[in-house]
This record gives structure tokens, C-alpha cells and sequence, in this order.
């Protein structure tokens, strides 16, 4: 009978053992994600808080949104926004990969609701715990809103730098206009702003924001929104006039 090499029962059981923490994390960030969701919603209410931002003088509906910077954002942040249910296995799986090899926690693998969670409950703080709360509230806010109504919500509270709050407060404060005037070039660039916008936003460095707007860009020809030659007319129609 042959004998297991003991290099390969070291490697097996180091294996059982990591498995075993892993599971074991899992369970105690989830629980304490889940009482930082609750404590969050007993604040305040889902429904309180979703009123609240609607409730805002310029408030921007969902059908006021231009549907290129729409498909725009969707493209850049979330590909699979439609089909999941607030949060995208294939995209955490690959954004832990990401943090395993670089032994950070930058990649989050965040859903546009997961996005829409932390502007309505949370700190920008990134935690383990924050993130687990993040899947709670996603889950709940899918189950409650429909997908219009999200992206809408999320539009209505993303970050775009310099001060600006919101859809609104950043096409009339880079553009002068509402968002409904937005031209397709203008769209892109404020779709790839909030993923960091002290680094994106046009006022700060109008470089590295038309750079972003051909990262958004090609996103959008990946996922077959766009020809290439499409993106390439839109990337020529910059830089905004007026920068």
C-alpha cells in the first residue's frame, strides 16, 4: 500500500486549515456586516433615506438622464448591472484575486447598488465589514427598487469632485447645462469621474479626465455599446469646450 508523500499531506492540511479560516471570516465579518446594515437602517429607514434624496430641489430623474451617459456608466462600473441581483460574484471573485496578489484591498468588485449603498448608509471607509454590510443593503435595495429606480438613486448621489454632488450639481458645474444637454463626449467624461474623483474631475486635471474618458470609451466598444468608430468620432469631439 502506497504512503501518501508527506509533503503532499503537509500541503493538503495547510489547505484544510485555510479553507477553515477562511469560512470562519466569512461568518464573523458577515455577522458584522449585517448589524452595521441594521444598525444603519434603524437611523433611518430604507425608505426614509431613498425619500430624502428624492426630495432634493434638483433632484434628476431617471429620465432625464441621457441614455448615453446611462450605457456609459453601466459599461465603466457595472456590465452586468441588469442581470445581478446587487451584487456580481464574477466580478468580487476577480477583484479578491486582485487583492490576494497584491496584498491590498483595492479591488472591491462593488456593484452600482452596492455603490448606491455606501453613498446612502456608509462611511467611504473601506472595511471588510463595510463591505459585507454593502451585500446586505444591496440585496435589499434590489428586492424594494427596480433597476431604473437604482441607477437613478445612484446618479443622484455619486461623488464627482470639486464640491459636486450628484448628476445635476456636476454637468451644470463643469458644463453649464442640465444633465438632459449633456453631449455624448461630456456624458463619458462624467461617467468615469466618480471612480476617483480628485484625480478625474475635469477642474482638477483635464488630462487625466480625457484619459479616463478613453478608458470609458473603450469599455463601452468591449461591451459592444460602441463600433470603434463610433468612440473614435466621440473622443475627437473633445476636449469640452469651455475647459
Amino acid at each position: 500500500m502506497k504512503r501518501k508523500h508527506p509533503v503532499r499531506r503537509f500541503i493538503k492540511s495547510m489547505l484544510a486549515i485555510l479553507l477553515l479560516i477562511a469560512v470562519a471570516a466569512a461568518v464573523f465579518f458577515g455577522v458584522k456586516g449585517y448589524r452595521m446594515y441594521q444598525d444603519a437602517i434603524a437611523a433611518a429607514s430604507l425608505e426614509d433615506r431613498v425619500n430624502q434624496v428624492r426630495s432634493e430641489e434638483y433632484f434628476t430623474d431617471y429620465s432625464e438622464l441621457p441614455e448615453f451617459y446611462v450605457d456609459a456608466v453601466i459599461s465603466v462600473e457595472d456590465h452586468r448591472f441588469r442581470e445581478h441581483p446587487g451584487i456580481d460574484p464574477i466580478a468580487v471573485g476577480r477583484a479578491l484575486w486582485t487583492d490576494l496578489k497584491t496584498l491590498s484591498f483595492r479591488e472591491g468588485g462593488s456593484t452600482i447598488t452596492q455603490q448606491l449603498m455606501k453613498n446612502l448608509l456608509f462611511t467611504q471607509e473601506k472595511t471588510i465589514e463595510r463591505k459585507a454590510a454593502e451585500v446586505f443593503a444591496a440585496l435589499d435595495m434590489e428586492a424594494n427598487y427596480s433597476k431604473d429606480e437604482i441607477f437613478e438613486l445612484y446618479a443622484n448621489t455619486a461623488y464627482f469632485g470639486c464640491g459636486y454632488y450628484g448628476i445635476y450639481a456636476a454637468a451644470d458645474g463643469y458644463f453649464g447645462k442640465p444633465p438632459a444637454e449633456l453631449t455624448d463626449y461630456e456624458s463619458a467624461m462624467l461617467a468615469g469621474v466618480p471612480n476617483a474623483p480628485s484625480e478625474y474631475s475635469p477642474e482638477v486635471n483635464l488630462e487625466l479626465a480625457s484619459q479616463r474618458v478613453v478608458q470609458v470609451l473603450e469599455s463601452m466598444v468591449r461591451n459592444k455599446i460602441l463600433t470603434q468608430e463610433e468612440a473614435d468620432r466621440i473622443q475627437d469631439s473633445g476636449p469640452v469646450s469651455g475647459q
